[in-house]
């Protein structure tokens, strides 16, 4: 089992900035690829951004490219979303998320946290 805790979540103006973090504990989080995901209100979830277990390969939505950034530090068992250049758009629960590499290939993921609220204002 892993447990995943998002925090960093708030209110920015947009252009603004904020840096999401993600606090793993329990089975050693370095065995994990991770991703980041988001829900808007009436919206369903949508991908952000994922890394693999090593950090070596990074991937991101479209809309994201470009303004965010995906890193993790695996002797701190944390993973994070930095995000600048931030939108009226980009306002949504942000969740975390770890896959094994079975799952991560096919998109899935096996643990999931419970999400951190961002809210960007015009």
């Amino acid at each position: 089992q892993v447990q995943l805790v998002e925090s960093g979540g708030g209110l920015v103006q947009a252009g603004g900035s904020m840096k999401l973090s993600c606090a793993a504990s329990g089975r050693a989080f370095g065995w994990y690829n991770m991703g980041w995901f988001r829900q808007a209100p009436g919206k369903t979830r949508e991908f952000v951004a994922s890394i693999s277990w090593s950090g070596g390969s990074t991937f991101y939505a479209e809309s994201v490219k470009g303004r965010f950034a995906i890193s993790r530090d695996n002797a701190k068992n944390t993973g994070y979303l930095q995000m600048n250049s931030l939108k009226p758009e980009d306002t949504a629960i942000y969740y975390c998320a770890a896959a094994s590499d079975s799952n991560w290939y096919q998109g899935k993921y096996d643990y999931w946290g419970q999400g951190t609220q961002v809210t960007v204002s015009s």
